[in-house]
């Protein structure tokens, strides 16, 4: 079978024998990426030899995995995970502009194809340019991409709104609540920029290992399913899988409320507690986020899923997870000053913590392990006497004898 593929369109193609000819670059572990020839085999079994435009010869079997058309990204937030973000929109043939207020940052990155201070300076693939100019970067493309911290949302898209600048397309990549509202980055996003439409990517994803190209599996969820599609075309890599939702609500509250719970688990840990102390410590985090995300419209399944089991694990146990290295800090005895000092870099749970007392108040809902974290963290509770009350709490059934899935007859 014969594709025709446009001169812009670039496919990642799996190689199983051999290849010789030119044109091509080498992409990732096995695959190649071809971006001016006019048409390519789709499936070919066997030992075969194709002529692609007179200067490129397959051998062997080869499986197209995916493709779509060369497109411009903006993405706004220059950090680890937007870098990594940049750096994989980049590698499947994008031209990606990356934003940050950082200025000497991105000079360095244009010069020098490495981002100072992230990633341990791993290289950049050379289709990502950096800009500090906000004006610069949302004229570079009709799709934005937002890595920025969740505290800053609210400024940043104040100061797009200014530049009268409309995108197609908005897709937010942070995880938290905004502290001074309670508000969820859609609802930040409804109220300032309510003309594109609005996506969320969240899963398991430490910029680190994917910034190496080491496979994972992500959600994009929008309540408009071309959108979603979109940035699941935008964004898919054979290392990148991403699935698409409807559950906005949900992929947000896994993706905020699992920092704070990671931050308890990196307390744990330092403190000794074992094995069964944490696994336990995550199982219940999860009933939290399960309760929280109900009164906030979240489907259960959403948290069952890659937004809330599968972000709360990695962040929970990695030694990569700032949230999770902030909490060993603080367990360690030093203060949350100290602890984000020795970060270097934001831990969103320091700050969602603030909201989720805040919305367990408005929603009436238990939240013992985010309260215990608020505690130790800004009203200088040891987590010995915390670990305490949360042992000795009232016994009760592990989930409330009204909430079931389904109920017979």
């Amino acid at each position: 079978m014969i594709s025709v593929v446009t001169e812009y369109e670039v496919w990642f193609i799996y190689i199983k024998i051999s290849m010789v000819g030119f044109g091509v670059t080498q992409w990732g572990k096995g695959f190649l990426r071809i971006s001016s020839v006019t048409s390519v085999v789709k499936k070919i079994s066997g030992f075969h030899k194709y002529d692609l435009r007179g200067s490129l010869l397959f051998t062997g079997v080869v499986l197209i995995t995916g493709g779509m058309a060369m497109a411009k990204l903006t993405i706004f937030g220059g950090g680890s995970w937007g870098t990594a973000l940049a750096d994989t929109a980049a590698r499947v043939g994008h031209d990606v502009l990356l934003w940050s207020i950082e200025k000497d940052k991105m000079e360095t990155l244009n010069e020098k194809h490495f981002n100072p201070g992230y990633l341990d300076d791993h290289q950049v693939h050379e289709g990502v340019r950096g800009t500090s100019y906000l004006k610069e970067a949302a004229e570079h493309s009709d799709m934005w991409l937002f890595v920025v911290p969740t505290q800053f949302v609210r400024q940043v898209f104040s100061d797009l709104q200014n530049l009268d600048i409309n995108p197609r397309l908005i897709c937010n990549a942070a995880k938290g609540f905004e502290i001074s509202t309670m508000s969820r980055i859609s609802e930040i996003a409804g109220e300032i920029l309510p003309q594109p439409t609005y996506s969320v990517l969240s899963g398991p994803s430490h910029a680190e290992e994917v910034i190496k190209q080491m496979p994972t599996a992500v959600v994009v969820a929008s309540q408009d399913d071309k959108a979603a599609k979109a940035w699941q075309e935008m964004l898919s890599s054979p290392y990148l899988r991403i699935y698409t939702s409807h559950d906005v609500a949900g992929v947000e509250v896994g993706g905020a409320v699992k920092n704070v719970i990671a931050i308890a688990s990196g307390i744990a840990h330092t403190m000794g507690l074992g094995d069964n102390s944490t696994a336990a410590l995550v199982s219940r985090g999860l009933a939290e986020i399960m309760r929280l995300g109900a009164k906030m419209g979240a489907h259960p399944l959403t948290l069952a899923g890659l937004a809330g089991v599968g972000d709360l694990m990695v962040t929970c146990y990695s030694i990569h997870s700032r949230n999770y290295r902030l909490g060993m800090a603080i367990g360690s005895g030093k203060t949350l000053q100290e602890a984000e000092k020795e970060l270097g870099q934001v831990a969103e749970g320091v700050y969602t913590v603030k909201a989720m007392v805040k919305l367990a108040n408005k929603y009436h809902v238990e939240l013992p392990i985010a309260q215990a974290v608020n505690s130790i963290l800004y009203q200088n509770v040891s987590p010995q006497e915390k670990l305490e009350e949360l042992m000795t709490r009232d016994l009760k059934p592990e989930y409330p004898p009204n909430i079931y899935w389904s109920k017979e007859g």
